[in-house]
């Protein structure tokens, strides 16, 4: 796998702390001093190992071979880049949450044009200062007093209206 020089963050932390929760400020304050400082240690130190003059260290290095073993050693370490296992997982989990995201849209918009709907009914309705009792239960017959069928006494409580309550007031 070929490497690849971190010579920045890609991270947009300004983005991102726009969408972070206040509560949660403190940890990405954390979290970024932390990706600065690993970005800061991985600029610091050269991109390519130093070269070494192997010759000067045969002419002066007296057991035989050894510097040899050492070239060989040096010249065939490689340190791996590492393998990158999450970011399959990460591309699968952001499908799946801009799902989620395009569903909530779309329940969204159907909620929205109910309630726009809702507002044009209340808008096309008679104001309340000019309505009488007969074009409030024309409106809304659910809520609107019914003698008949529904009477109602003060207060108007659920337990006053029993049959047989203190404060129940008789039918005439």
């Amino acid at each position: 796998m070929a490497s690849r020089r971190i010579a920045q963050s890609s991270v947009n932390w300004a983005a991102l702390a726009e969408r972070v929760p206040p509560n949660q400020k403190p940890n990405l304050a954390a979290f970024k001093t932390k990706s600065d400082k690993y970005l800061r240690s991985v600029v610091a130190n050269p991109e390519t190992p130093p070269k070494i003059d192997w010759s000067f260290y045969k002419k002066n290095v007296p057991v035989a071979g050894m510097v040899d073993k050492f070239q060989k050693a040096y010249e065939a370490l490689q340190i791996p880049y590492p393998a990158d296992n999450v970011t399959k997982l990460v591309e699968a989990q952001e499908k799946e949450v801009q799902q989620e995201i395009a569903k909530f849209v779309k329940d969204s918009e159907a909620r929205i044009a109910d309630f726009q709907s809702q507002i044009a009914t209340l808008k096309a309705l008679l104001p309340y200062d000019q309505m009488t009792m007969e074009d409030f239960r024309d409106s809304f017959p659910e809520q609107a007093l019914d003698p008949i069928n529904r009477p109602s006494f003060w207060p108007h409580t659920p337990e006053e209206q029993e049959p047989g309550a203190p404060n129940a007031e008789p039918h005439h």
